[in-house]
């Protein structure tokens, strides 16, 4: 239907199926035409043909799970930069070649963006990537045509379900990952998601006790300063002392996958240790400091999972109360509101109900079915619920009513830096609301 416009850009020749090929815009052309029943499920292929196959002379290191998949590939590209490799990074929150950053539209590109994405960085000298590799990027065949060297897996809770199925389906989609294209497979195996994705030569990762790993941690302790401390458990008995500046036994979890994947590419125990403590994920339990007597915390929370996790992380560490400002995206799966709703209002001293990216829906609507779930709790079991429309109303009103001790959580936006309202995408950042919003405090606020 496009080919005109695809042709005045410059294409030489048309890849489509027999219906495709049919069509007179497409004989007219007069360019090589080449027919498969599956155009994009070959897509991946062909792209990757044309650029010289560019992920066999690159380690490529794929993440996929629901949660945890961007620090995890942060947590490695740390660690091989600590081995002295010279990195890539593809993912939610950037692309990045070396120091050279880009923004990403897509956790994963589309295949012909992917492929040329991995040959400049072959032309640059990259010479390892991590990777979050998506169940959008592998149902929709975006990986296809992608060798990697190591395939990891996270975990699986409910998300994405107005594109897939239901959880089997998303399943099925992550497990794409381990069919055969990853030379060697990485799995944190304390589910039953997990353990169904272990065979022989799997390489594992367990956190829950009682489970049978490969790689593992215990004695998690906090440290003064914030951090955490364990001590990383390896095959034929290699440990070593470790620290994460991340809050979060789920992220020791995403520490030791990420120790797992290094080790399958040869970065030693030190390096390893080295990568973990010197870590940095924007929006991903991400300190705003501005000398304020109150911890504030930006994370991308955005699922039930998610947030339970992200508020139990921060109630670990709170010596007050948790206060948490909370949306949901519209035109997306409609089921988690109510449930997002609940777990706020479980987790927190006071909820702050607001606008997420509404998109094309109406904001009320949206906030209103997150309300019935956070109010549903009640008052015994769940804090106090507000809600406060405008985005930044709603930080200000949070920062404002902090206390000395207390934990501000924004969540569900973390690194973005746009907020899509009605079509149009508004300038928009928490951390930097954040700050500011402490800034104008001042003196420290409510007491």
């Amino acid at each position: 239907d496009f080919v005109g416009d695809a042709v005045t850009a410059g294409a030489v020749a048309v890849l489509t199926d027999a219906d495709g090929a049919d069509r007179p815009a497409v004989r007219d052309a007069g360019l090589p035409v080449l027919v498969h029943d599956d155009p994009r499920g070959i897509l991946g292929s062909v792209a990757a043909w044309i650029y010289g196959e560019p992920s066999l002379r690159l380690s490529v290191l794929g993440v996929t799970g629901t949660s945890g998949k961007t620090t995890t590939a942060y947590l490695v590209e740390s660690g091989l930069r600590a081995a002295g490799h010279h990195t890539g990074l593809v993912g939610t929150v950037e692309t990045r070649l070396g120091a050279e950053r880009l923004a990403s539209a897509f956790t994963t590109p589309e295949a012909p963006d992917l492929q040329a994405l991995f040959a400049i960085m072959v032309e640059q000298g990259v010479t390892h990537v991590a990777m979050e590799v998506s169940s959008h990027a592998l149902a929709l065949g975006r990986v296809n045509g992608t060798r990697f060297t190591v395939g990891a897996f996270t975990n699986l809770s409910p998300e994405h379900l107005d594109f897939h199925r239901d959880m089997e389906d998303y399943f099925a989609a992550k497990s794409l990952l381990f069919d055969g294209r990853s030379t060697q497979e990485v799995v944190v195996a304390d589910t039953a998601w997990g353990q169904a994705l272990v065979n022989t030569g799997t390489v594992t990762v367990a956190t829950e006790p009682g489970v049978d790993a490969s790689w593992r941690a215990d004695g998690i302790t906090l440290t003064p300063t914030g951090e955490q401390a364990f001590v990383l458990h390896g095959p034929d008995g290699r440990s070593a002392k470790a620290t994460l500046p991340l809050p979060g036994e789920f992220n020791v979890a995403n520490a030791v996958l990420a120790a797992a994947v290094l080790d399958s590419v040869g970065v030693s125990l030190p390096d390893i240790v080295t990568g973990l403590a010197t870590v940095e994920v924007p929006g991903r339990m991400e300190r705003v400091s501005v000398g304020q007597p109150f911890t504030a915390v930006v994370d991308y929370a955005h699922k039930p999972a998610a947030v339970t996790q992200a508020l139990r992380a921060l109630r670990a560490r709170a010596d007050g109360r948790i206060i948490t400002v909370l949306g949901c995206g519209g035109d997306r799966d409609t089921a988690k509101r109510p449930v997002m709703g609940e777990a706020a209002a479980r987790g927190s001293d006071l909820v702050i109900i607001t606008d997420d990216n509404p998109r094309s829906e109406d904001p009320a609507a949206i906030r209103e079915a997150m309300l019935a779930g956070a109010r549903a709790v009640g008052p015994s079991r769940g804090g106090e619920v507000c809600e406060i429309g405008d985005r930044r109303e709603a930080i200000t009103a949070a920062v404002d009513r902090a206390r000395p001790g207390d934990v501000v959580l924004v969540a569900g936006k973390g690194h973005e830096t746009g907020q899509e309202i009605a079509g149009v995408v508004h300038p928009f950042s928490d951390t930097g609301e954040l700050a500011a919003a402490i800034r104008r405090r001042g003196d420290g606020g409510t007491e």
